[in-house]
C-alpha cells in the first residue's frame, strides 16, 4: 500500500512541477510547489490526510533592501511566537 505523501509527490513528477519537501510541524510533511501565479503548500498528515493552501499572486517583482526591511518589519515575530503587525 503507497501512502498518499509517495502518491502526491509522484503526481507532480508526473505533471512536471518541481517541490521542496518540508517539515513544519511534527505530524506533517508539506510539499511545497510554485506554479505561474501561485504557490501550494500541500500538508501530508500522519494519517494520510492531505490539506492545501494556496496563495496567489501577480508574481509582480519589488526592489531594494529597504523596502525588504519594512516588510519584514511589519510581520516580525515576537519573543512569544506571535505576529505582530507594525505600522509602515
Amino acid at each position: 500500500m503507497t501512502s498518499i505523501l509517495f502518491t502526491t509527490m509522484r503526481l507532480l513528477d508526473r505533471l512536471g512541477h518541481h517541490f521542496f519537501i518540508e517539515r513544519t510541524r511534527p505530524d506533517t510533511i508539506r510539499l511545497s510547489v510554485t506554479l505561474v501565479g501561485e504557490r501550494l503548500e500541500i500538508d501530508v498528515f500522519e494519517d494520510d490526510h492531505i490539506e492545501f493552501s494556496r496563495f496567489c499572486g501577480d508574481e509582480s517583482v519589488e526592489g531594494g533592501y529597504q523596502e525588504l526591511l519594512l516588510l519584514l518589519q511589519a510581520h516580525a515575530i515576537d519573543s512569544e511566537g506571535l505576529s505582530r503587525r507594525t505600522s509602515t
